[in-house]
């Protein structure tokens, strides 16, 4: 039997300009922000008291405005990151960017190159942060902007915690346009390189997201277990020797170290298809 549309939890909210399908929209969100985990269909139906048809049309609509975000892989929803973009809603929740901001301070002190936070979103490297050096040649990202998956060091480091099957699906939705001559064309291309990015645990960008441009970056997953967070240090070919982005390396997996814990989840750089589930260590 179906859930009655009386008596639901979206009842309490009143007032002389109360409109029921907002009330049930922004019902659906707040459970998801509070649920510990990914939700289906069939719980956010009995979570919020309505018919399932119903539920699922107002999960489609908010779905297109990327305001809750379902899973490829397995069909459950979440959080959208549309309300960072909005105003950072989401983010500011877990604190991310409050927490990592010094890490990225130091972490370009240290280098002198610009550096990076970043988060996986609908597949594509959301910018969440960055720091840069005090020189003249400087690599400009503004805050909110998006790049290709298979393109960048972000993106391949986010992506060696997903498996492959996700990725598949992820890259078929987004297409794989090249941005250099040197960009990763392929899906089984992009899966060999992200099985060496899960054996060593970090990713190189060799001028393949932007000519004269190379970074290396280390993801984890935050605390909730499914956002994927990277770090890059990214820097110019003539300055940013293949040397010093390995000594940046060392610096960059001190940071990392120190975010996991503080906002990583106890799986954090697990690999899913090299480890058949079984956790490794933090990257």
């Amino acid at each position: 039997m179906q859930p009655q549309e009386q008596g639901t939890p979206v009842e309490h909210l009143s007032g002389p300009y109360k409109v029921q399908v907002l009330d049930r929209a922004i019902a659906l969100l707040e459970i998801l922000a509070l649920s510990p985990a990914e939700m289906s269909l069939g719980e956010l139906t009995v979570a919020v008291g309505l018919h399932k048809s119903t539920v699922h049309r107002l999960l489609m609509v908010l779905e297109g405005h990327r305001l809750v975000d379902k899973s490829p892989l397995h069909g459950r929803y979440r959080l959208g990151l549309k309300l960072f973009e909005l105003g950072g809603a989401s983010i500011s929740r877990l604190n991310l960017r409050e927490h990592i901001r010094p890490r990225l301070e130091w972490l370009t002190e240290q280098t002198g190159e610009t550096v990076y936070l970043s988060l996986l979103d609908h597949g594509e490297v959301l910018c969440l942060d960055f720091t840069e050096p005090p020189r003249a040649l400087r690599i400009f990202r503004r805050v909110g902007s998006r790049y290709c998956l298979h393109c960048t060091a972000a993106g391949k480091a986010m992506s060696s915690l997903l498996p492959d099957d996700a990725i598949r699906a992820l890259l078929q939705q987004n297409g794989m346009a090249p941005c250099t001559p040197k960009s990763i064309r392929t899906p089984e291309e992009f899966l060999a390189e992200i099985a060496l990015v899960r054996q060593r645990g970090y990713a190189f960008n060799e001028e393949e997201s932007e000519e004269g441009i190379r970074s290396v970056a280390v993801a984890f997953r935050l605390g909730d277990g499914t956002s994927l967070v990277a770090i890059s240090v990214v820097g110019p070919v003539s300055r940013y020797t293949v040397e010093k982005r390995l000594a940046a390396l060392e610096a960059l997996r001190t940071v990392i170290a120190e975010a996991v814990q503080t906002l990583g989840s106890h799986n954090s750089g697990s690999s899913p298809d090299s480890d058949n589930g079984q956790n490794r260590s933090a990257y």
